[in-house]
């Protein structure tokens, strides 16, 4: 641990430091009106499709085992640029393991997704990971920040990834770090700041590569009500002020009513729900 420390942090701090950025914080407060939902989709750019999607894991061996367990048979989905889709469902009906797919985290057992023009299945383990580097950004429901590395550093990292100069990565990440409010946190390392502000940095740093789409799993499913509300709101301005397109997955029905659009997964398929309706 200790070499790869150094090694990394010998990439982020040899030369010098540049600071950035003039940009306003974003407000975490609540963005009141709920996103609307795309009008027709006729001349409206796809960025994210599945189709035919199945996701089967086998049957485990042992009499203690589990059978074969399929999550989803022929799912599809569409999502149009600059839309914010919430995709909800009971606790393991396979939420977080669509998302995986969609970020080529992992491979459908048959169906395909694309974004944009990729074609995900074809990709190689490194053609994945430059995928994932470029055109996505997760946000998990823990927030994986490296502990030994300062809140600029961690944001820094999928810039520093791709080859980008340190300098230019530093000063790209601060840039982020004031976007979400945390501009004066940027020397402080992951166990020095709250659930919120960490949750925070981890969207900084999903977004700081300029994304096509931001893909969330339960973002706010590790805080506290107060906070959760703070971050979603946060993500949700972030969407409307950089135009993002994103899928979040969420277990709170008033977070997914808050989206352009809400999508249930039931039983393996993906059903189209009314914003106004009950869960």
């Amino acid at each position: 641990m200790a070499e790869r420390k150094d090694e990394i942090q010998g990439s982020l701090h040899s030369g010098s430091e540049s600071s950035a950025s003039g940009r306003d914080n974003v407000s975490s407060e609540r963005v009141e009106a709920t996103l609307q939902p795309l009008p027709g989709t006729t001349g409206r750019t796809v960025v994210l499709r599945a189709e035919g999607l199945t996701k089967t894991y086998a049957a485990v061996a042992g009499t203690a085992g589990r059978g074969e367990l399929e999550l989803f048979r022929g799912l599809d989905l569409v999502v149009h640029a600059g839309e914010m889709v919430a995709i909800v469902g009971e606790s393991g009906a396979g939420k977080s393991s669509l998302l995986h797919l969609l970020a080529a985290l992992d491979r459908p057992t048959a169906g395909e997704v694309w974004c944009g023009t990729s074609r995900l299945s074809i990709f190689s383990a490194k053609e994945a990971a430059d995928f994932r580097n470029r055109d996505v950004g997760y946000v998990w429901q823990f927030h994986y920040l490296l502990p030994e590395f300062t809140a600029v550093e961690n944001v820094a990292m999928p810039l520093l990834a791709r080859g980008m100069g340190h300098s230019s990565a530093l000063e790209r990440a601060r840039t982020w770090l004031s976007e979400v409010g945390l501009a004066e946190r940027a020397e402080h390392r992951s166990g020095e700041l709250s659930g919120g502000e960490q949750q925070r940095v981890s969207l900084a740093r999903a977004l700081v590569t300029e994304p096509k789409i931001l893909l969330a799993d339960e973002p706010t499913g590790d805080l506290d009500g107060k906070t959760a509300e703070a971050v979603f709101g946060l993500i949700q301005g972030l969407h409307i002020a950089h135009g993002l397109t994103s899928v979040i997955v969420t277990h709170s029905l008033e977070f997914a009513r808050r989206c352009g659009r809400m999508l249930r997964l039931k039983e393996g398929r993906l059903e189209e729900v009314r914003i106004e309706a009950e869960w």
